[in-house]
Order: structure tokens, then sequence, then C-alpha cells
């Protein structure tokens, strides 16, 4: 599966901001979804994540309440909507697929080519 990420952009704290993530081909839905970020100077971190159904999703306790992961099978499309953004938001913002939600980045097989977010204080 091949992941296009895009949305991101220059915004100010306290804004939100919706990525989008697009997968090719026909089995999008039976993948995981996963964002992952990596701010300035640092490893590459989970953000959120999704069941191929939707029904389950998981969250870092740093974006908790202010982020929402979602997908739409029929556009094989994955979201993460930000609200609430703070400075510390500000990274390369990636997307991911893989068989089951996996929380560390190198268990995943596929990844999108990244979005810059960056919040201003």
């Amino acid at each position: 599966v091949q992941l296009q990420a895009s949305g991101g952009g220059l915004v100010q704290a306290g804004g939100s901001l919706r990525l989008s993530c697009a997968a090719s081909g026909q089995t999008f839905g039976t993948y995981a979804m996963s964002w992952f970020r990596q701010p300035p100077g640092r490893r590459r971190e989970f953000v959120a994540a999704v069941i191929w159904s939707g029904e389950d999703t998981y969250y870092a306790d740093s974006v908790k309440g202010r982020f929402t992961i979602s997908r739409d099978n029929a556009k094989n499309t994955v979201y993460l909507q930000m609200n609430s953004l703070k400075p510390e938001d500000t990274a390369v913002y990636y997307c991911a697929a893989g068989g089951t939600v996996w929380f560390n980045d190198y268990e995943y097989d596929y990844w999108g080519q990244g979005t810059q977010v960056t919040v201003s204080s």
C-alpha cells in the first residue's frame, strides 16, 4: 500500500488542523492506521492509531482530548483532527499502515512521506 499524507501547515497556538492520509490499493480496509510525529531533533513518536474497522482508537497521553483519529474506508483515507494545538506539537507528521496497532515505529511496513506541522506561540 502507498500512503500520501497532506494537510500540514503553519498555525497559531490554540488553532486547528486536519491531516489526511490517502492510501492506494484495495486492501486499505484491512490495515490498522497510525500517525507518528518527529519533532525537531527528536525521535519519531507515536501519536494516534485506529484499527481496521474504526471502532477502536489509541492516543498518546500528550494528545489525548485534543486530537482525533478517524478513517473512511470507502475513501481509503485516514484523518487526524488536531485541535488546541501547542508549540510542542510542531513536528513532521507521518501516517503508517500495519497489520495491527503498534506503538513503535519500527513495527510498521508502510509509511507516508510526512507533512510538516508548525505551531507558533
